[in-house]
């Protein structure tokens, strides 16, 4: 009997790949607008909190750093952790602690409680990624994994443009605890679609240690894609977090235009997402290696049209297309190497290259403002992103090379 209903549940799942993209991708996409809104959201909210609070926005600022830390170190160790934990359960659970986390913020009565809410969210955050990247892709059939990544990056994506703006809007206009407040209810719909849409017989696939997943850290292959991951993501940041400064200050935008043409770039980065992802489907380093070809020339062609209204709109398209572009690629890759060479360390591997995104943001960000308070000013962040390219394209060079001997 036990055995007639493992084959009725196997025929089930084959049918529902047969049949396109299941909706229990659209369940982590929501959850991941999420918690993208809530990572990105603070930036704009720096200046109301630490008025509220009555801190400097220097301290403030921790909340950002902070949340990646929580990220970066928190994914790798929980998803190791969390590794014999049935799939559905491990997702509901992680958007439980998501909301509490947001919940927390919202009722936080001081600056640490606050810092303490945003590393809980933080853990969320990158455990949530790790598996969520390996959930997405066995929901689908073989050929169509990067595919169903960049859908659920999608929500990711689509939060830094549209999550992030209504956020901060709701947070200078009502009180950044509604902005959190806000967020804990994206948190409850997310978690709901999880219950109501995700499968339960996903499969845990392989387990190891903890000690030996950790291995993954010593794989030559993964290092550099981690190393791709975070640079080519840096290139992006050192550009996007001040582009709003950017558009205003040297191309001449008034701020209402420049929130258009923020609308645009969000529909650029969803469109590329969704192609990056159909791209890299079959050989994810050869196009990872093409779009950031493509990215580098596009951030230094920004630095010649940035002056130049027209120009700087097209360029931005393809520089908010090709900035996401490569995201559902890094991932399936990584993905791909766990599985061959250190089989059961697929969700460690995803979750440490979340932490490498995560590292990017921060490190990308970081370069931004020395460049910004420098004698090189707004104007040069561009041409220093392009820099951030010409090291990935090197590195990804290097990763072919690799995949070639071990092939």
């Amino acid at each position: 009997m036990n055995y007639q209903k493992e084959i009725q549940i196997n025929a089930a799942s084959e049918s529902i790949k047969s049949k396109g993209l299941p909706a229990a991708l659209w369940a982590l996409t929501i959850s991941a607008f999420g918690i993208g809104t809530t990572e990105f959201v603070i930036v704009g909210l720096l200046p109301t909190v630490a008025g509220d609070l009555g801190i400097t926005i220097p301290s403030a600022g921790l909340l950002v750093s902070l949340y990646a830390i929580g990220v970066a170190i928190g994914a790798p160790i929980l998803t190791a952790l969390t590794g014999k934990v049935p799939r559905k359960m491990l997702l509901v659970s992680i958007m439980l602690l998501f909301v509490i986390g947001n919940g927390l913020a919202s009722i936080a009565p001081g600056f640490i409680t606050l810092v303490l809410a945003r590393i809980l969210t933080g853990f969320a955050h990158g455990v949530y990624f790790s598996i969520g990247s390996t959930i997405a892709a066995s929901l689908v059939p073989e050929e169509k994994r990067a595919t169903a990544i960049s859908i659920m990056f999608a929500g990711l994506t689509l939060a830094i443009v549209t999550g992030v703006p209504l956020g901060t809007f709701i947070g200078q206009h009502f009180g950044w605890r509604a902005t959190f407040i806000g967020v804990s209810i994206l948190g409850i719909i997310g978690l709901i679609a999880s219950l109501l849409l995700v499968p339960n017989n996903l499969k845990n696939g392989k387990t190891a240690s903890i000690k030996s997943q950790f291995k993954v850290l010593g794989n030559k292959r993964l290092i550099f894609a981690f190393l791709m991951t975070a640079t080519g993501y840096g290139g992006t940041f050192v550009v996007f977090t001040y582009l709003s400064p950017i558009l205003q200050k040297i191309t001449g935008f008034q701020e209402s235009t420049v929130t258009f043409i923020l609308l645009i770039y969000g529909i650029a980065i969803a469109l590329g997402n969704l192609i990056g992802g159909k791209v890299a489907n079959k050989n994810p380093l050869k196009a990872l290696l093409w779009m950031f070809a493509a990215q580098g020339l596009t951030l230094l062609a920004f630095y010649f049209t940035v002056s130049s209204p027209v120009l700087s709109i097209i360029t931005l398209f393809f520089l908010g297309a090709l900035s996401f572009a490569t995201v559902p690629g890094l991932q399936l890759l990584v993905v791909q190497i766990a599985e061959k060479e250190l089989p059961g360390t697929e969700d460690v591997a995803s979750g440490i290259n979340i932490a490498a995104f995560n590292i990017g943001i921060a490190i990308g960000s970081y370069a931004g403002g020395l460049i910004v308070t420098s004698s090189l000013g707004l104007g040069s962040t561009p041409w220093i992103g392009a820099l951030f390219l010409v090291v990935t394209v090197l590195i990804t060079i290097i990763s072919i090379r690799l995949s070639k001997k071990a092939n």
